[in-house]
Order: structure tokens, then sequence, then C-alpha cells
């Protein structure tokens, strides 16, 4: 019983050493050792390691991404003197951590006030140099990625890495959102207009045109009817001067035919002529000149 006192006092003993001397650093995280307020020692790895104790303490540091949201939109002026609201958040973490430590003293409250000042005057600087239209869609990306590069080479100093910086959302003070929209408005039914004014000007000039084509398919088609009618008067004269030489006293019958048939087409119609005019030659006579035509 004597013995085991001092083995059980010896291994309380060498366990509180233990507890004192070993620590443990997660991989979410960095570690300083420091003895009498000075660093000894950075500890960038997971695991157990060791510390002399009573005489050296150790401060964790958070190595993960951190973000950094305005708490209200920030109102910056633009390169036409606009102001504007702009909404942003800033992604960044500690790469050096002793940097970290003597430049803020580990103080993650102070770091994020340097970095938001920073990335403040940042977008400031760019939103002076660009316009509206810039800043909203043409160059946004360009305005984000100038801002991070240069408030990255601040941060360095502190030994923190700005990965991104993002605009959530860039609109007009409620004091001007109607003016702005009244003139868009105005703009918009200018373009309107003159594209109408264009419409309308086209219109015309194709109707003018399908008119003009028109007038000339018009002349051409009379033009070949009539040279198609010519054609055919010519060949009926030729096909009643063939018909006549061969039976002049036929051809004479059957004008005179045609002749009777027109004249007493209406009842009402009257001829005054000589009994013995040639007009009656046939009615007198169905038989005449048939002897001269054998």
């Amino acid at each position: 019983m004597e013995r085991l006192i001092p083995t059980l006092v010896a291994i309380m003993g060498a366990v509180l050493i233990a507890s004192l001397s070993l620590f443990t650093v997660d991989q979410r995280q960095f570690a300083i050792v420091f003895q009498f307020g000075e660093v000894v020692d950075v500890i960038k790895q997971p695991g157990i390691h060791f510390k002399v104790p009573l005489l050296q303490n150790v401060r964790y540091f958070d190595r993960r991404i951190q973000t950094i949201d305005t708490e209200a939109p920030e109102l910056f002026n633009t390169r036409e003197k606009k102001n504007v609201l702009v909404d942003s958040y800033v992604k960044w973490r500690v790469i050096n951590v002793e940097q970290f430590y003597k430049s803020v003293g580990g103080n993650e409250t102070a770091a994020v006030s340097r970095l938001r000042q920073t990335i403040n005057d940042g977008l400031r600087a760019e939103f002076g140099q660009k316009t509206v239209a810039d800043v909203i869609s043409g160059q946004r990306d360009l305005v984000m990625d100038v801002v991070r590069k240069r408030a990255d080479i601040d941060a360095r100093k502190i030994g923190v890495e700005i990965l991104d910086v993002r605009l959530k959302r860039v609109d007009f003070p409620d004091k001007i959102s109607s003016s702005v929209y009244d003139r868009m408005q105005s703009e918009r039914r200018t373009v309107a207009s003159q594209l109408r004014s264009e419409g309308a000007a086209d219109a015309e000039q194709i109707r003018a045109d399908a008119d003009r084509q028109r007038e000339v398919l018009l002349a051409e088609a009379y033009k070949q009817a009539q040279q198609l009618k010519g054609e055919g008067d010519a060949k009926a004269a030729q096909i009643y001067a063939d018909a006549y030489g061969k039976s002049p006293e036929f051809y004479a019958f059957w004008r005179s035919m045609e002749a009777y048939k027109q004249s007493f087409k209406n009842k009402s119609d009257v001829l005054v002529l000589e009994p013995n005019s040639e007009f009656f030659k046939y009615f007198k006579n169905p038989q005449a000149g048939a002897g001269k035509g054998k």
C-alpha cells in the first residue's frame, strides 16, 4: 500500500504534465505558441503538438474563408457625377498568421475594419472613373477584379488574402430613381418613334417599288398582247385571203350572211336602202353567182 501511493502520485503528475504540455490543432486553425508574450512557434499543420508547461501558452486563429458583408449599401459617385447605391461583399482569409498577429494583434474585428475601408476606397476610386452603364453591366467584372487586386496588396501587409470582391446590387437612390425611369421612358419613346418613322419610310419605298414593278409588268403584258393580237390578225387576214382566193363567191356569200345577221339582230332596227341595192343580192336570188363559182 505504501508503494502504491507514490506510484499513483507519479502517474497523476505525469498525466498533469502531459495535459499541460500537449495541445491539439484543428485543421481549420492556425496556432501560435507564446513564451512571455513573444512568439516562439507558428503551427500550421493540424495534429498534436508540444509546449513547455507553465512557461508557454497557445492561441488559435481561424484559417477558414471569412465573409465581410456590408451592413447597408454605400453611396458612390460615378464619372457622370451621379449617385449610386452599392451593396457588396468580400471573401478573405488569414494566410500569414504571424504577420496577422503582429499587425492587428490577431483581432478579426480590427482586420475587418481595415479591409472594409480598403475595399470602400477602392470601389469609390473605380466608380469615379466609370459610367453608370459600366458599373451596372458593361465593365462590372473589370471593376471587381481591379478592386480585389488593389485591396489584396494592402491586405497582404496584415497577413490576409483577399479572395473575391463582389457587387450584389448597384442601384439609384430612391430620390432620383423616378426621374431616371422617366428619362429612360422618354428615350425609349424617342427611339420607338424614330423606328416607326423609318418603318413608314421603308413601307412607302416598298409600295412605290411595287407600283413601279406593276406598271412595268402591265406595260410588258400589254405589249405582248398587242403583238400577239397583231400576229393573230395578220394570220386571220392571210387565212381570209387564201379562202377568198379559192372561192370568191362563197366568201362574198358568207360575208353577206354575216351582214344580214348583224343588221337584223334587233326587231327595232330599220334599214333605208334602195330595192335594187347590192345588199339584197342574195335575198333576191340565193343562187346568185353560183354559176360564176363553178
